[in-house]
């Protein structure tokens, strides 16, 4: 175990960029733009807000994935459940489901399209799809990293706005960039103030949390516990991602449990958020950002990279490249608890990985309230398929051997809704994907079980 930095030298060697505080071979070098970006984007306050005025649709629908789409998630969350002003409704889609994509506002909004290398399969399908329904280029813009396909598709296209993110700052770090702050002026968020409170965020505290929070997991308290109140509780969509993704690396992590209540345990690190005003989440989401960049140093890992992401995107393309697709045996609804029961081990977690449409929120909560209850308490995360693959998925096969997943899928494949690049619909593209993410857990011999239902209050 390395020694601990005083939080001074650690922020100081951070703002200097010095590649030596994380693991040998790290892609630091590329991966630190997010430290001077809230003050550049400061700068471009202006410039997003004539751009948010010029929109005329009430709603904006965003298509992306990942660090893509999770922050303007919370953003949108947040506003909306503090009440604090009526500006635009933003969408968010970060899911292949067919019902979820079929459901979307398209026809009556402004569509924003993400993805930090112009080549992620959901985003690009999303767009491609979008076009068949909204075929004016003026009711599009693109966020994207300069010089790529979706930078050149969209200006082809002839995208109303095409903004280049600078190419330094890896997706999940993204959320103060173009990223976060274009979909966060067409929600009517003040930029230049979200910016002002990120850079006012107190840097050594935040270096002193996360270089706990990376001792604490070595030490065994490896589950953090992210304790929010009801009404903000979307924070924990992006703070999921941030944790997870950066640390679970070499088979160590923090393993990410957002929740609304008291969860104790041994395993267990608590870190408590207060947020009374959506504009706070400029300095929550800086200061989670050096936290975590502190915990890699702890853990001495690289915080900036994902090894294991591209695993189950190269499973999945392997399943479509040889339709029809496979058949893979699921256990009954009502075997989930038994099978973890049996399997659990001191110091393990549940992770709930439904490939079902959006809105079940209350449901996939209530399981995991019931799961994590059931034994004694044990950390129990759960997430909507294959949003988690490009957040938690890291952690699941890089982390620690330690997670107990459960994989709830469909007894029967959705309505199509065709992809008009592909020759496979959106139904056979997120059977896909579960089946690959699926065959890269059991690869890593990761404990998993596979459940068909579309009813979560049906598992038990």
């Amino acid at each position: 175990m390395r020694d601990r930095l005083d939080p001074k030298d650690f922020v100081t060697a951070l703002e200097a960029r010095d590649a030596t505080l994380w693991a040998e071979g790290n892609v630091s070098k590329t991966r630190l733009g997010w430290l001077t970006v809230p003050r550049d984007m400061e700068k471009e306050a202006q410039r997003l807000r004539s751009f948010a005025e010029a929109v005329d649709q009430d709603t904006v629908v965003l298509l992306g994935m990942g660090g893509s789409s999770l922050g303007p998630a919370v953003l949108a969350a947040v506003r909306d459940a503090l009440g604090e002003w009526s500006g635009r409704r933003i969408v968010v889609c970060d899911t292949t489901d067919p019902k979820t994509v079929e459901g979307l506002p398209l026809e009556d909004a402004f569509i924003l399209v993400s993805s930090k290398s112009g080549t992620t399969l959901e985003p690009n399908v999303l767009f491609d799809y979008a076009r068949t329904r909204v075929r004016d280029p003026r009711r599009y813009a693109v966020v994207t990293d300069p010089g790529t396909p979706l930078e050149s598709a969209a200006t082809d296209f002839g995208a109303l706005e095409v903004f280049a993110n600078p190419s330094d700052i890896g997706g999940r770090y993204s959320v103060l960039s173009y990223f976060g702050l274009v979909p966060a002026a067409l929600a009517g968020y003040d930029v230049a103030e979200l910016c002002g409170r990120a850079l006012d965020a107190d840097r050594l505290a935040a270096a002193e949390l996360g270089q706990e929070m990376g001792f604490a997991a070595l030490e065994g308290r490896d589950k953090v516990t992210v304790k929010v109140r009801e009404k903000v509780a979307a924070f924990g969509l992006w703070v999921e991602q941030l944790i997870a993704e950066s640390t679970g690396k070499e088979g160590r992590g923090c393993v990410p449990v957002p929740t609304t209540e008291e969860e104790p345990g041994d395993d267990r690190f608590g870190v408590d958020v207060s947020l009374s005003a959506a504009h706070e989440l400029g300095e929550l989401f800086f200061r989670f950002e050096v936290a975590i960049a502190a915990a890699g140093y702890a853990l001495e890992i690289d915080p900036f990279d994902e090894p294991n992401v591209a695993e189950s995107k190269q499973n999945t393309t392997r399943v479509l490249s040889s339709l029809p697709l496979p058949s893979v045996a699921a256990e009954p609804p009502e075997s989930v608890f038994a099978w973890v029961a049996e399997n659990a081990r001191p110091g393990d977690y549940v992770s709930v990985q439904a490939y079902l449409p959006f809105g079940r929120d209350d449901s996939l909560e209530s399981l995991r309230r019931r799961l994590r209850d059931a034994n004694g308490g044990m950390a129990t995360t759960a997430g909507y398929g294959p949003r988690f693959l490009h957040s938690t998925g890291q952690l699941h096969k890089g982390g620690p051997n330690t997670i107990l997943a459960v994989q709830v899928v469909p007894p029967a494949r959705s309505a199509e809704v065709p992809i008009p690049t592909k020759p496979y619909d959106f139904g056979t593209l997120i059977a896909a994907q579960a089946i690959g993410d699926h065959e890269s857990l059991l690869a890593h011999d990761r404990r998993v079980i596979r459940v068909a239902t579309t009813d979560l209050d049906a598992i038990s």
